[in-house]
């Protein structure tokens, strides 16, 4: 019901800040859609995929320790958008961002096989 189309991304020097969004376009339209719970995952070079925040329909968030204080997740539902604002990249923050969302009625970082609709991914690159 949902694609997932990510824009952002790129370069950007260590301590440095960087925007990446996901807009999620429904193909068929439902009200249940405010019920999604979305999120942002990464993927480094030969390791694997990592849940680093998600936010709930209530506006509830959770982040992986890893980015805690860092990033912060946000939706814009007037724009059907979903942003993930980080701050004081790190290098090893480099990776392959993507977004997810889930109809079913669970949020975490974890599994991974909970969200069924994924983005196509953006690579982030921060260099010391």
């Amino acid at each position: 019901q949902v694609q997932l189309v990510q824009s952002g991304g790129g370069s950007e020097e260590a301590g440095g800040s960087m925007r990446l969004s996901c807009e999620a376009f429904a193909l068929i339209p439902s009200s249940d859609s405010i019920k999604y719970c979305m999120g942002w995952f990464r993927q480094k070079s030969r390791e694997g995929r990592e849940g680093i925040a998600v936010i709930v329909s209530d506006g509830t968030t959770r982040y992986a320790d890893s980015v805690e204080g860092r990033f912060t997740i946000s939706k814009d539902n007037a724009k059907n958008s979903l942003y993930l604002e980080m701050n004081n990249l790190k290098v090893e923050d480099s990776a392959m961002y993507v977004c997810a969302a889930t109809e079913l009625p669970r949020c975490a970082l974890a599994p991974e096989s909970w969200y069924t609709f994924w983005g196509q991914g953006t690579e982030v690159t921060v260099s010391s």
